[in-house]
């Protein structure tokens, strides 16, 4: 597929490209592992110790308590889309592609058809907001040795879901606090809602 630059025009519907240097943030993430296949690590210590942690919470989340973690490895397929209730940051260390779309595409039975998706590349140490309407999933390799890649949500995402009533059909996606999920059938992700129709996007 196409992959066009996080500063194309094409971007701005999905996110920004925060004007913010983070030095301390991405020499931490270079110590971080980076595996054959996909690690993600929600709140890590040695990450939130950085000294942009403050302006991080402050200016970009308004003060909301924060979680910063990584997303590691090697991956080049879509497998799936998630989304929050708010925006993520990204920041990769030597650059990832990043398939995204929207979630006023997706369907009122939570299908959702992947050829409405687009991928992006961002370059090294660029802090990318996605906004919470922005489907998204685990980066793609832009360098052959995979990504290393910053991830920072509020507080709490991505841990224990809570227990739902069943009440609102979108309880089904809820796979984790605050991460509402829709698989293909060729992902290989155990226990998701399968909605994603078409392609099961590569780069």
């Amino acid at each position: 597929m196409q992959i066009k630059s996080v500063t194309d025009s094409a971007f701005r519907k999905y996110g920004r490209v925060l004007n913010l240097e983070v030095p301390d943030l991405l020499k931490r993430l270079a110590d971080t592992p980076l595996p054959q296949d996909v690690v993600y690590v929600a709140s890590a210590p040695e990450l939130e110790a950085c000294a942009e942690y403050e302006t991080i919470r402050d200016s970009v989340y308004g003060g909301m308590p924060i979680q910063i973690g990584y997303c590691n490895g090697n991956n080049h397929k879509l497998n799936a889309v998630e989304y929050h209730r708010d925006s993520e940051i990204n920041i990769p260390l030597e650059g990832a592609i990043f398939i995204l779309g929207s979630e006023q595409d997706v369907e009122d039975d939570f299908t959702y058809d992947t050829s409405k998706m687009e991928a992006f590349e961002a370059p090294a140490g660029a802090v990318l907001e996605f906004y919470g309407t922005t489907l998204h999933y685990a980066p793609c390799n832009a360098v052959e040795k995979g990504f290393q890649v910053v991830v920072v949500l509020p507080k709490g995402t991505n841990t224990e879901p809570p227990h739902l009533s069943g009440k609102l059909p979108e309880d089904k996606l809820l796979t984790a606090r605050n991460k509402w999920l829709i698989a293909h059938a060729e992902g290989g992700v155990d226990g998701a809602f399968i909605g994603l129709k078409g392609e099961n996007l590569e780069v």
